[in-house]
């Protein structure tokens, strides 16, 4: 079986379990390293970045020390531990957001409408538009614990995360696609939210996994890098610079093509999809391991089956 089916297989699973698991028990906690969001009714888990902003908003002083901080360390372990085993297989594999977006890609195949590229020099400048969001998102909770902002601007990403907007809709909930003119923060929250998710629906149709550019999320796991037990490597000498890696990957990612030298690929924008170690035709070329161990590697048999299920 094709490494790319496996993995649609491992998404739609996951999408189901996360989006709809609470609704038969499952209940897998606010540490979760995707966007399986808790504006879902019934969600089965729910993106750790709600409960960190959560905690900062709370206040980091006092309570750090008592129960409530205790607690908001065991839920980063746990967030740091299923990083540590799982690593970005949580973005290209299991994220139910990340799901959406690949079935809008498959959508315009299907449509017959060839996808907008964006240049590996603009996707690089893009690259730190997500470790911003996970600054401000830090940040804003802090102001208002110093009484510095509205106390409306609490969960500041996540009143501007088109996930908010879209994964409801999967439960039947639109609510969340009308303005909130409670107040003039509610107000500039919701129009900015819907202005987001509109760009982002446009992004995401023509440019696979969009989002994931400014994902704070995927900038979070990455500072943990030095944690992760899985790990996409490169074996230079085996490469036959077909750029096979490059065409193929939904990230515009050059490093795994363009390095000659060290075996360690693992670059921030990264999903560990697996598709790059499934295009390459050089034999042990390319290949996620985890903890040393190789799960996959690259081979012409690979390779040719996947071209095979493209036809």
């Amino acid at each position: 079986m094709r490494l790319s089916w496996i993995r649609w297989i491992v998404q739609h699973l996951s999408f189901f379990a996360l989006t709809y698991g609470g609704r038969f028990g499952l209940s897998l906690g606010p540490s979760l390293p995707c966007f399986s969001c808790p504006y879902v009714f019934g969600c089965g888990g729910y993106c750790y970045l709600m409960g960190l902003q959560g905690f900062i908003g709370f206040g980091l002083g006092a309570k750090f020390f008592g129960f409530a901080g205790l607690r908001a360390l065991g839920y980063f372990a746990l967030f740091a531990l299923l990083v540590a085993i799982f690593g970005k297989t949580w973005c290209g594999w299991i994220c139910p957001f990340g799901l959406v977006q690949d079935w809008l890609a498959a959508l315009r195949k299907k449509l017959g409408i060839r996808e907008s590229r964006i240049s590996p020099g603009v996707t690089a400048g893009l690259g730190w538009v997500k470790y911003a969001l996970l600054v401000y998102l830090a940040i804003v909770p802090v102001l208002i614990t110093m009484g510095l902002v509205h106390p409306d601007f609490y969960l500041p990403f996540c009143s501007i995360c088109p996930a908010k907007a879209i994964m409801p809709l999967f439960a039947g909930d639109t609510r969340y696609f009308s303005l909130d003119l409670t107040n003039a923060v509610t107000a500039f929250f919701s129009v900015s939210l819907l202005t987001i998710t509109g760009i982002m629906l446009v992004g995401m149709f023509f440019k696979d996994r969009f989002f994931c550019v400014f994902c704070p999320l995927l900038a979070l796991i990455h500072l943990l890098k030095p944690l992760n037990a899985l790990r996409l490597v490169k074996l230079p000498k085996s490469c036959i610079g077909c750029g096979s890696c490059r065409r193929v990957c939904p990230m515009d990612i050059e490093k795994v093509y363009r390095e000659k030298e060290k075996k360690d690929v693992q670059v921030s924008a990264c999903l560990n999809c697996g598709t790059c170690v499934e295009a390459c035709a050089a034999n042990r070329a390319l290949s996620l391991r985890w903890l040393g161990l190789k799960l996959v590697e690259s081979s012409r048999r690979l390779a040719l089956g996947m071209k095979r299920g493209k036809k």
